[in-house]
């Protein structure tokens, strides 16, 4: 492995890369989106579940299917990839944001009325930084979840680590998997540590 590393730095660092790149554009869509997603629902808890639902079923496709599914309309690579991830995590960043929006003590919620705060001053003032922990946790696991679900997008050209795992699985070379899981599991692995911290720091 070491020789490996030693003769295809550049092969390993451009996977590394192309993942860390796949990760960081789609985490900041996802989470602009779920924001603007969040505040439209916010007030409709019909309209909240409505949206949860719906991508609670497309959250429930499997990758490769929904990959498969939207290679003939927007084509192979990192396009493709980028939007499955994005869909992805709404679920998991509006079910947080919004179970924790409705779970924000009534009483808190009158006693901001009784001041005379608006619906919006209420809602960014008073629920949002009080669901921050849920709001933080939803992120921490759509970090970790895009950099797994983002492996397997090499199988469409998108690239990443996937890219060197994949090659492994084709060519039957052992190297090549071990550099792969190693890269992928040790990046999931410690990013999730450093969001712990961060998270009990916030928390």
């Amino acid at each position: 492995m070491i020789e490996y590393l030693q003769r295809h730095p550049d092969k390993l660092w451009k996977a590394f890369a192309g993942h860390i790149e796949i990760v960081l554009i789609t985490l900041v869509i996802s989470i602009v989106l779920a924001a603007i997603l969040t505040i439209l629902v916010a007030y409709s808890s019909v309209a909240s579940k409505t949206l949860i639902n719906i991508f609670s079923m497309i959250y429930s496709i499997p990758s490769l299917a929904l990959f498969a599914i939207l290679v003939p309309i927007t084509g192979l690579g990192k396009v493709t990839a980028i939007i499955v991830l994005v869909l992805y995590n709404q679920y998991i960043l509006l079910r947080n944001t919004i179970d924790g929006l409705n779970n924000v003590d009534p009483a808190i919620i009158e006693a901001a009325t009784g001041m005379g705060m608006s619906r919006s001053q209420i809602l960014f003032q008073v629920k949002f930084p009080l669901v921050l922990k849920s709001i933080f946790a939803g992120i921490h696991l759509a970090v970790v979840s895009t950099i797994g679900i983002a492996t397997i997008a090499a199988s469409i050209n998108a690239g990443g680590i996937g890219s060197v795992l994949l090659d492994g699985l084709r060519t039957v070379n052992t190297v090549k998997i071990l550099w792969g899981t190693i890269m992928s599991a040790g990046l999931a692995i410690v990013v999730n540590a450093i969001l712990n911290v961060v998270e009990k720091r916030i928390t």
